[in-house]
């Protein structure tokens, strides 16, 4: 008898021991589980933020196009006055020299 209470006191106190394992690995599950959350969540923010610093970035781009487009056509408008007064200028000055 003496044997059996010893015993019964060790198995007792694994199996208290066993259930607060369990409960402690419960709630470092959960601990982890709220954490995984909370970093998802922090994740979503910073690729929500990336997107729309991308979809500016890609409007600038398109604007500063435009802008430069117009500025070309501007140009090219330019240039094709100029070539036509240049012309001009040559078939009067072709028109006198026949004329002489």
């Amino acid at each position: 008898m003496k044997i059996h209470l010893p015993l019964a006191a060790a198995c007792l106190a694994v199996a208290v021991a066993a259930c607060g394992q369990k409960e402690n690995a419960a709630a470092k599950v959960e601990a982890a589980k709220v954490e995984a959350a909370k970093v998802t969540n922090e994740a979503a923010q910073k690729a929500d933020e990336a997107a729309r610093k991308a979809g500016a970035a890609v409007g600038a781009a398109a604007e500063a196009t435009k802008e430069a487009g117009k500025e070309m056509v501007a140009k090219a408008a330019d240039a094709t006055k100029e070539a036509a007064d240049a012309t001009k200028e040559a078939a009067d000055r072709a028109k006198a020299a026949v004329g002489k």
